[in-house]
C-alpha cells in the first residue's frame, strides 16, 4: 500500500492542547502549558522527520505526525506497521480523530486497536471512550468499557454522558448506581451529566438521591451542579424545590436565570417566571439570547400584548432582532397571542429562515383557525427546498384533518415514512387523527396496530375517531384495552362517554364515571358536561340533574346540555322554565340554547312563544340567526298545520334555506298530508341533497299516507337506481354492560325463541283488545306494508330482549339507527301499559319515552 505524500497541516494542533478544546466535562483539563509547546514545523522538517524515524521508531513517528495533525498519514503508519505502536501513540490518535470528528479514522483506528488488546489500560480506554462518545458510538463505547480493569471517574462520567446524550437514560442513571458502588467519589462534572437524566426520565425520586449526594460529597456550592439542579426539579413538575435551589445560590450566573425562569415557564407559572425575569432585569444581570427567547415564547400565553410588544421593543435594544431564535420566538408569541398578521411580518423580513421558522407559521395557522393559510406556507416551505420536522409534519396533518385535505395527509404519510418521522409519535398520533377526519378510520387503524409505542394521545385519538366515524362499539373496546396499558386522562373519557351516549350503554357510562371519580378528575375539563350529556341522552334526566348541581363552575355547554335533555323528553315547559332560570343567574345564552328552545316550542306546538323567542334573539341578545333557527321555525309552524304561513316564512328569509328547512316543510305537510305543498318542498330538498335517502323516504311517507301509491313507486325506483335503498334496521339495547343488537329479520340471537313467543304473546293480547299489530297499506304489494320497507321493526326485538333479561320495573333502553314506525309506535305503547314497564326509544329522529301506554311524543306524527 503506497504511503499517502505528507501534507502539512494548516494551523496544526498541538495534541495536548487539542484534546482540551472539547467541553471540559467530557475532556480532563490540560496539564500542558503554552511555554513547554514545540515549535511548528515546516513541510520539509516534517518529511525528514517522518522519513528518518520511521524506521526507527514508528510510535514517535506516528505521534510526531499526530502533533503537527497529519491524519491520513498516521492512520497509513498504523495499518502499515508490523507491530502496534504504544499506548501514547493510539492515545494520540484517538485525540487527533476525535478534534477533527473523524469518524471514519477513528473507528479504522478503533477496531485496530481492539484486534491487538484483550484488555486497555487508563489511558488509552479513557481516549477511546471520549472519542466513541463524542461520535455517538455507545454501543462501541460499551464494548471498550467493558475491556477496561481499571476505570476512574473521568471512565465513568464519559460514560454516564454518553448514555444520557443518546437517550439511554434509565440506563445512564444505573451506571451511576454503579459508579457509587464500584466505591468511586463523584466530581463536579458527574452530577450535572446524572442530573440532566434524572429531569429526562422525569424521576424525581432519583432526583431527590442525587441531590443527597451532591450535598454530601460537598459539591453545594458549585454553580454548575446547582444549576443542574434547578433544571432537574423543573423538570420533574416540582418548580419549589428548583425555586428553593436557586434562592439558595450565593453566586448566580445567567445560567442559574435562564434555568429558573424556564423552570417557572414550563410548570405552567409565567407570571412567576416573568416576575423573576424583571427582578433579574433589577438586579442588572444582563440577560442573553436564551433568556429573551424564553421570556418572548412565554409572554405569548399570558394573552398580554402590551408586554408582548414590550419584550420586542427589548429585543430589538439588545440587538437580538436579526436572530433566527429569536425572531422564532417572535413567531410564536404572536401566534400565540392570534396575531397571525404581526408573525407574518416577522417571518416576511427574516433575511434567514429555518425549519423552526416555517414550522412556528405552519402550527401557527392551525392552531388559530386557518388550516388553509398552514397548507399555503407548508407548500412554500417545500419549493424553498427546508427539510420539515416531525413537528411541521405534525402541524401540516393537524391542518389537512380540519380541511378533510386526504391527498395532502397521504403525501405527508409517505414523506414520513421516507423520513423516519413515522417513529415520532407526534407524527403517529397526527396521522391518526387525520384519517380519521378524513373517514378513514380503517387506515387509522393499520397506523396505530403499526406504532412501537403508544401514549394516551394515541389510544384518545382512535377512541374519538371511532365516535367521529359512528363506530362506537369499536371505540368502547379500545377503551377497555387502553385501561390495561394507558392511564386514560379526560379527553379519553370524554370521547369514551360520548361513545357510551350514542349506544345508550349506561351501564358502561356509569362505569366510566367511577372511573373518573378514582381518578379524580370530575371537575377537569369538558367531563362535567360530558356527564350530563350522557344521563341525558340514556334517559336518566335526575342523575343528569344530580350531576348539574354537582358541577360547580356550569358554563352555557352545561346549561344547553341538560336544557336539550328537557327537550328530548318531551318536557316544554320545563325547558322554557330552565331558561329563565339560566338568565337570572347571569348566565348568557348562545345560538346552541335558542335551538334548544325553539326545538321545545316545536314540539310543544307552543307557537306564541316560539315567535318571541325567535324575536329575542336580535332584540334582546344580539344573536344572528342561523339555517337551524330558521328550520326550527319553519317545523314549529308546519306541525301546528300553518303550512303557507311557513312557506311564506321561508321565501322570506334573508339567507338562502338549505335541505333542512324544506325538510322540515315536507316533514309538516306528511303530517298533515298537504301533498302538493309538499311535493314543492320535496323538489328543493332533493335538489340540495339529491343522495340523502332520508328525505326520499321522508316523500314516500307523505305519498303512502295519501295513499298515491303510483308517486310512492315512482321514487322508490329512483332510490333503487341511485343505491339509496333503505338501510336495514338495526336497534341495541344493554343488558348486564353488553350491548346486543338486533338486525330486521334478525334469526341468529341465541334467545330468539323466547323474544319471538314473548312478541306473540303482546300480540295476541293486542288483538284481543281490538288493536292490530302491523296494518298493511299498499295495494301493489299486500304482504308488504309501508312499515315494514321502512322501519324493519327490529326495535321490537331488542325491547322483548331487554323485558326478558332485566328485573320487572326495570327501564328497557333501545336505540335504534331508523325512525320508528306507527305500527312499532302503537305496539309499545301497549307493551309499556301491559307490563308496567318504562321503555325508551331513541330513533334517528327523536327521543320516545313509552309509559302507562302513553308516549312523551305526544303521537305527533302518528295519528
Amino acid at each position: 500500500m503506497p504511503r499517502p505524500p505528507t501534507k502539512p497541516a494548516l494551523n496544526p494542533p498541538f495534541l495536548p492542547l487539542a484534546a482540551s478544546l472539547p467541553s471540559p466535562r467530557a475532556l480532563p483539563p490540560t496539564r500542558f502549558s503554552p511555554e513547554k509547546r514545540p515549535r511548528r514545523l515546516s513541510s520539509a522538517a516534517v518529511s525528514a522527520s517522518a522519513s528518518t524515524s520511521f524506521s526507527a521508531d514508528p510510535s514517535a513517528e506516528m505521534r510526531a505526525l499526530c502533533s503537527h495533525g497529519q491524519l491520513a498519514q498516521a492512520l497509513w503508519l498504523l495499518e502499515s506497521s508490523a507491530e502496534p505502536p504504544d499506548e501514547d501513540s493510539y492515545v494520540a490518535l484517538f485525540r487527533l480523530c476525535e478534534w477533527r470528528r473523524a469518524v471514519e479514522p477513528g473507528l479504522r483506528a478503533c477496531a485496530h486497536a481492539d484486534d491487538r488488546h484483550a484488555w486497555f489500560g487508563l489511558r488509552l480506554g479513557n481516549a477511546m471512550l471520549s472519542m466513541l462518545v463524542r461520535f455517538g458510538e455507545t454501543w462501541q463505547a460499551w464494548r471498550v468499557f467493558a475491556k477496561m480493569p481499571e476505570r476512574d471517574v473521568f471512565s465513568w462520567n464519559v460514560m454516564v454522558g454518553g448514555y444520557g446524550k443518546a437517550g439511554l437514560l434509565e440506563e445512564a442513571l444505573d451506571l451511576y448506581h454503579r459508579m457509587m458502588w464500584a466505591g468511586l467519589t463523584p466530581d463536579v462534572y458527574t452530577f450535572p451529566c446524572v442530573l440532566r437524566s434524572c429531569g429526562g426520565v422525569p424521576d424525581w425520586r432519583m432526583g431527590r438521591e442525587v441531590h443527597a449526594h451532591v450535598l454530601r460529597f460537598w459539591f453545594g456550592g458549585e454553580v454548575d451542579v446547582l444549576n443542574a439542579l434547578m433544571t432537574m426539579y423543573a423538570k420533574c413538575g416540582d418548580a419549589a424545590a428548583a425555586r428553593k435551589v436557586f434562592d439558595s445560590m450565593t453566586i448566580m450566573d445567567c445560567i442559574s436565570w435562564n434555568a429558573m425562569i424556564a423552570g417557572h415557564f414550563e410548570n405552567g407559572e409565567c407570571n412567576t417566571g416573568l416576575e423573576l425575569f424583571l427582578t433579574m432585569l433589577e438586579d442588572e444581570v444582563q440577560p442573553n439570547l436564551m433568556t429573551i427567547t424564553s421570556v418572548t415564547v412565554a409572554s405569548g400565553l399570558l394573552s398580554d400584548i402590551s408586554f408582548a410588544k414590550e419584550m420586542h421593543g427589548l429585543a430589538v435594544k439588545r440587538g437580538f432582532a436579526t436572530d433566527v431564535a429569536f425572531c422564532n420566538s417572535l413567531i410564536q408569541m404572536y401566534a400565540s397571542l392570534g396575531m397571525m398578521g404581526q408573525a407574518r411580518t416577522v417571518f416576511s423580513r427574516m433575511d434567514t429562515r429555518d425549519a423552526m421558522s416555517w414550522t412556528a407559521m405552519i402550527s401557527g395557522y392551525e392552531k388559530n383557525g386557518f388550516p388553509d393559510k398552514a397548507l399555503e406556507v407548508y407548500a412554500l416551505m417545500e419549493v424553498n427546498n427546508v427539510s420539515p420536522d416531525d413537528i411541521t409534519i405534525a402541524s401540516a396533518l393537524a391542518a389537512c384533518a380540519c380541511l378533510g385535505r386526504l391527498d395532502v395527509g397521504v403525501k405527508l404519510h409517505e414523506l414520513a415514512e421516507s423520513t423516519g418521522f413515522m417513529s415520532y409519535i407526534v407524527v403517529a398520533n397526527a396521522l391518526l387523527e387525520m384519517y380519521a377526519k378524513s373517514k378513514h378510520i380503517d387506515k387509522a387503524i393499520e397506523v396505530f396496530k403499526c406504532m412501537p409505542e403508544k401514549d394516551v394521545v394515541s389510544w384518545s385519538s382512535m377512541i374519538a375517531g371511532f365516535c367521529f366515524n359512528h363506530r362506537n362499539f369499536e371505540a368502547l373496546y379500545y377503551f377497555r384495552h387502553m385501561l390495561a396499558d394507558v392511564k386514560p386522562n379526560s379527553v379519553t373519557f370524554i370521547a369514551a362517554l360520548a361513545a357510551c351516549a350514542a349506544t345508550w350503554a349506561l351501564r358502561s357510562g356509569k362505569e366510566i364515571h367511577a372511573h373518573v371519580l378514582r381518578h379524580g378528575i370530575e371537575s377537569e375539563g369538558f367531563l362535567p358536561n360530558a356527564l350530563i350529556d350522557l344521563y341525558v341522552k340514556c334517559g336518566q334526566t335526575g342523575y343528569a340533574w344530580a350531576q348539574f348541581c354537582a358541577h360547580g363552575a356550569k358554563d352555557v355547554v352545561s346549561w344547553n346540555t341538560l336544557l336539550a335533555g328537557f327537550v328530548a323528553h318531551g318536557h316544554g315547559d320545563t325547558a322554557l322554565s330552565f331558561f329563565n332560570q339560566m338568565v337570572k343567574t347571569g348566565e348568557c345564552p348562545d345560538e346552541v340554547t335558542f335551538v334548544a328552545l325553539l326545538c321545545a316550542c316545536s314540539r310543544g306546538g307552543m307557537v306564541s312563544e316560539g315567535w318571541e323567542l325567535f324575536h329575542s334573539m336580535t332584540e334582546k341578545y344580539s344573536i344572528v340567526p342561523n339555517l337551524k333557527h330558521y328550520a326550527c321555525m319553519v317545523d314549529l309552524l308546519s306541525r301546528v298545520g300553518q303550512l303557507e304561513e311557513a312557506h311564506n316564512f321561508i321565501n322570506e328569509m334573508p339567507i338562502a334555506p338549505d335541505a333542512a328547512v324544506w325538510g322540515a316543510l315536507l316533514n309538516g305537510c306528511r303530517i298533515h298530508r298537504h301533498v302538493e305543498l309538499g311535493e314543492v318542498a320535496a323538489k328543493y330538498v332533493l335538489e340540495l341533497e339529491p343522495n340523502d335517502s332520508g328525505y326520499h323516504i321522508l316523500l314516500c311517507d307523505l305519498y303512502a299516507d295519501a295513499e298515491r301509491w303510483d308517486k310512492l313507486a315512482r321514487v322508490r325506483k329512483t332510490m333503487r337506481d341511485r343505491g339509496l335503498d333503505h338501510v336495514s334496521g338495526c336497534s341495541w339495547v344493554e343488558v348486564k354492560g353488553v350491548v346486543h343488537a338486533f338486525l330486521t329479520d334478525d334469526e341468529s340471537h341465541p334467545q330468539i325463541r323466547e323474544i319471538n313467543t314473548v312478541l306473540e304473546g303482546i300480540y295476541e293480547r293486542m288483538k284481543a283488545s281490538g288493536w292490530a299489530p302491523v296494518e298493511s297499506h299498499s295495494p301493489e304489494d299486500k304482504e308488504v306494508s309501508k312499515d315494514d320497507i321502512f322501519c324493519g321493526h327490529s326495535e321490537r326485538l331488542a325491547v322483548a330482549f331487554g323485558l326478558i333479561n332485566t328485573a320487572p320495573g326495570t327501564l328497557v333502553s333501545v336505540t335504534k339507527n331508523q325512525c320508528t314506525c306507527q305500527s312499532c309506535h302503537t305496539i309499545l305503547k301497549m307493551i309499556s301499559n301491559i307490563v308496567r314497564r318504562d321503555i325508551i326509544v331513541r330513533d334517528s329522529n327523536q327521543l320516545h319515552h313509552f309509559k302507562d301506554g302513553s308516549c312523551t311524543c305526544g303521537d305527533e306524527g302518528y295519528v
